[in-house]
């Protein structure tokens, strides 16, 4: 396996594709049912967990409701993506492009990643 969780076991990897394949449909159902709610519940605060749980249960469209269940279906696909082996991993910062497109570790191109050694003293 070459892909950025080798680490993953064949018997948790299958583990984890029978729950994702389980809850997906129901994270899903539930992210069209947030976002096809009724009308808008009587507080519209954003952040409200009181008054996201009360239109909830009363039927009503609330925003936090709503940021959930999307949030809910990308962290479902972000899952289904790591355990999934298809994808090749990124290449890290030290390492160049599969393709060899790309400076060369140590080139000196436009980078973010800055090393810090770090020393710990006892």
């Amino acid at each position: 396996m070459s892909g950025p969780h080798t680490d993953i076991g064949p018997e948790l990897r299958a583990l984890a594709q029978t729950i994702l394949d389980r809850i997906d449909p129901a994270i899903r159902a539930g992210a069209a049912m947030a976002g096809a709610a009724g009308a808008p519940g009587k507080c519209q605060q954003v952040w409200c967990p009181v008054c996201a749980l009360a239109a909830l249960i009363n039927g009503e469209q609330h925003p936090l409701l709503t940021v959930v269940a999307d949030h809910s279906v990308a962290l479902v696909t972000m899952i289904r993506a790591m355990v999934d082996e298809s994808p090749a991993a990124p290449p890290g910062p030290d390492e160049p492009p599969p393709d060899g497109s790309g400076p060369a570790p140590g080139a000196g191109g436009p980078s973010r990643y800055e090393h810090i050694p770090i020393t710990v003293e006892d």
